[in-house]
């Protein structure tokens, strides 16, 4: 992997939100005998916390 640059970018569109992943990534490889490979993969693992709700009981 020669260079990787991510943005994220959070959109609210009345009650929907959208995040957006933007993942720009450049590789490189050569060799002068055998066999090269380039890999361009990525992974992405998105969790999303719940936010507690607290019970007022009077």
């Amino acid at each position: 992997m020669v260079h990787s640059s991510i943005k994220s970018y959070k959109y609210k569109i009345g009650k929907n939100q959208y995040l957006v992943i933007k993942i720009t990534q450049s590789a490189h490889a050569e060799t002068h005998l055998g066999n090269a490979l380039a890999s361009n993969a990525v992974n992405v693992k998105i969790d999303k916390t719940r936010k507690k709700r607290s019970s007022r009981k009077s």
